[in-house]
């Protein structure tokens, strides 16, 4: 099937939530709209209709633009459609104005985002929540 990767889709709560039910196995629904509506840019990958995978792009309102909730459902993984994904939020991120893009990730997750350039830096975290 093809891949159709869309900038900004908006695709709304009901597949953005399905989307984050079968990709991160939580099935809390909640509303992406502030989100969204906040973001340089997301993009949407699709299978004819179906969102299969998306990435959002937060900023600061200046120069730092953060490479947000990379995923992909399961039943479409291993074909690079993540990869698809960041590569087009970063030349979005970048025809925007942000002169830097970051992302925090797990370790397991260190080889995909260093093929895609990522460099590694000395960062911090404070968890506010439990």
């Amino acid at each position: 099937m093809q891949i159709e990767y869309r900038d900004d889709p908006n695709p709304g709560n009901k597949a953005l939530g399905a989307l984050w039910t079968s990709a991160w196995n939580d099935p809390s629904m909640r509303d992406f709209s502030p989100i969204l509506a906040r973001s340089l840019a997301h993009v949407g990958a699709f299978a004819g209709p179906r969102l299969i995978g998306f990435v959002n792009v937060a900023w600061d309102g200046g120069i730092h633009a953060f490479i947000l909730d990379t995923c992909v459902d399961p039943e479409f993984r291993g074909q690079g459609i993540a990869t698809g994904l960041v590569e087009r939020a970063t030349i979005l991120a970048r025809q925007r104005g942000a002169e830097w893009l970051h992302v925090d990730f797990e370790p397991h997750l260190t080889g995909f985002y260093r093929k895609l350039g990522f460099t590694p830096t000395e960062a911090g975290l404070i968890r506010l929540r439990d």
